[in-house]
């Protein structure tokens, strides 16, 4: 937490075990947290949503940058209720950029001309150890909103051309 709290902006995600039965939904089982070095990922199912995450997600100090934040946040607040503070929605920012898509997977490929894979989206994340392909693609989902919102501030009037394309 000691690392994470001295970044004035952080990317954010969460991950949940999908339900493939209606009716039947699971807990928010992990929080990733990504500096400009690092990306830290806390196994909530195991260790819940301790006092400092709580006091991290409420620091009105440190920007949590992230994409369909509400629906995070809802579900973190299932786990344990605090009061959200300075969260940047992607999607809301991303508007003002003429960028229209909603999915973070459309939003780096039109910025970054690159491709995120999202195979792991649907994986099991309560598994008692997580595989080298999850932890890469939840890493990569909070790192990924980090670089997107640190790329657009550097680019304040945006050529409307670069961010139309798709």
């Amino acid at each position: 937490m000691a690392k994470i709290r001295r970044a004035s902006c952080v990317g954010i995600d969460t991950e949940t075990r999908p339900s493939f039965k209606a009716g039947v939904r699971y807990d928010v089982s992990l929080l990733q947290i990504a500096t400009d070095e690092e990306c830290f990922l806390f196994r909530l199912n195991t260790i819940g949503l301790t006092k400092s995450l709580i006091g991290l997600l409420e620091d009105p100090s440190i920007l949590k940058v992230g994409l369909s934040l509400k629906d995070d946040l809802s579900a973190l607040n299932r786990r344990e209720t605090f009061t959200p503070a300075s969260f940047v929605e992607l999607q809301r920012l991303c508007g003002g950029y003429g960028i229209r898509e909603l999915s973070l997977l459309k939003i780096y490929a039109i910025i970054f001309a690159e491709r995120m894979s999202k195979a792991q989206r649907m994986s099991n994340w309560e598994d008692k150890v997580l595989s080298p392909a999850q932890i890469h693609y939840a890493a990569l989902d909070a790192w990924a909103s980090l670089r997107i919102y640190q790329t657009l501030l550097a680019s304040p009037t945006p050529s409307p051309t670069n961010f139309a394309l798709l």
